[in-house]
C-alpha cells in the first residue's frame, strides 16, 4: 500500500484510490439536500449582488472545490460533498444564464443539457468501458464523473423550471412529479432487475429537479406558488443539515467504499 503522506500530496487523484462514496441512504439524502441548497444559494446570490459578480463567485467556488477534490488522494467526505454543493450552485447559474441572459427557452436549454450529458456518457463509456461510479479510481475517470455531474445539475435545473413555469405546474406539484419519476428506476432496480448503473444515473438526474423544485417551493413568494420563507433562510437550514450529515460520515466513515466493491461485475455495482 502506498504511503498516505505521499498520495495525499499528489496534484491529481491517486490512481487506484476510490474517489466517490458508497451509495447508501445517506448519499441520496445529502444529494437531495445539496441540489436544493444549490438552487437556493444561486437565487440568493444573484439577487443579493450584481448577477455577473454572483456568476463569477459561483464559478470560482466551483473551480476551488474541484481543485480540493482532485488534490485529495482518495474519497474524503468533506471535499467530495463541498464539490457537489458547488457544482449545484454553479450548475444552477449556468442553466439560468442561458434563460435569463440569453433568452433561451427552458425546453431548448433542457434539451441542450440532455445532449451534453449524453455526449459525456458516450465519451466516458467509449473511453473507460464502464459508467460505474465504483470504477472512479483514476484522474481521467474522475474528470468524466464530474463532467456528468455538472451536466445533470444544469439539465435538472432547466427541467425543473420548465415544469414549474412552462407547464404551469408550480413548485410543489413539480416536486411531486419528480418524486414519482425517481421511484421508477428505484423500483425497476429493486424488483425488475434493471441494470444497476442505468438505474443509478437515472435516479441521480431526477434528484436535481426534485431538490430544486422543493427549494423554490420553500423559498419563493406565495404569489408564485411558494411558501415565502426566503432563499437566505432556506440556504441556512439546508446548509446546517448537510454539515451535520457530512460531519457524521467524516467521523464514522460509514460511506467509504470497501476495496472489494471495485471487483464486482459492472451491473452490480450500485446498491
Amino acid at each position: 500500500m502506498r504511503d498516505e503522506r505521499t498520495t495525499s500530496s499528489a496534484w491529481l487523484t491517486t490512481p487506484g484510490a476510490l474517489r466517490v462514496p458508497e451509495i447508501t441512504a445517506a448519499f441520496w439524502i445529502i444529494k437531495g439536500l445539496s441540489t436544493a441548497m444549490g438552487e437556493s444559494t444561486s437565487d440568493y446570490l444573484v439577487n443579493a449582488m450584481a448577477p455577473e459578480l454572483a456568476v463569477v463567485l459561483g464559478f470560482a467556488g466551483f473551480v476551488l472545490a474541484l481543485i480540493l477534490q482532485f488534490r485529495t488522494a482518495r474519497y474524503r467526505a468533506w471535499t467530495y460533498w463541498f464539490a457537489v454543493v458547488m457544482v449545484g450552485v454553479f450548475g444552477t447559474m449556468a442553466a439560468d444564464v442561458l434563460h435569463v441572459a440569453l433568452g433561451v427557452p427552458y425546453p431548448v436549454s433542457s434539451t441542450l443539457y440532455a445532449v451534453m450529458l449524453a455526449a459525456v456518457f458516450a465519451s466516458w463509456r467509449r473511453t473507460e468501458r464502464t459508467l460505474s461510479i465504483h470504477s472512479v479510481d483514476t484522474p481521467r475517470r474522475e474528470a468524466f464523473y464530474w463532467a456528468a455531474v455538472v451536466a445533470t445539475f444544469a439539465m435538472g435545473t432547466a427541467l425543473g423550471d420548465f415544469t414549474a413555469y412552462n407547464l404551469h405546474l408550480g413548485y410543489f406539484p413539480s416536486a411531486a412529479l419528480f418524486a414519482g419519476l425517481i421511484l421508477i428506476p428505484a423500483l425497476g432496480y429493486r424488483f425488475l432487475r434493471w441494470n444497476a448503473i442505468f438505474s443509478f444515473w437515472a435516479a441521480y438526474v431526477v434528484t436535481r429537479p426534485l431538490g430544486a423544485s422543493l427549494a423554490d417551493g420553500l423559498g419563493k413568494s406565495k404569489s408564485t406558488s411558494g411558501m415565502g420563507f426566503g432563499d437566505g433562510p432556506v440556504v441556512l437550514v439546508l446548509g446546517a443539515l448537510i454539515l451535520g450529515m457530512v460531519a457524521y460520515l467524516a467521523v464514522t466513515g460509514a460511506d467509504v467504499q470497501q476495496p472489494e466493491t471495485v471487483l464486482e461485475p459492472e451491473g452490480a455495482g450500485v446498491r
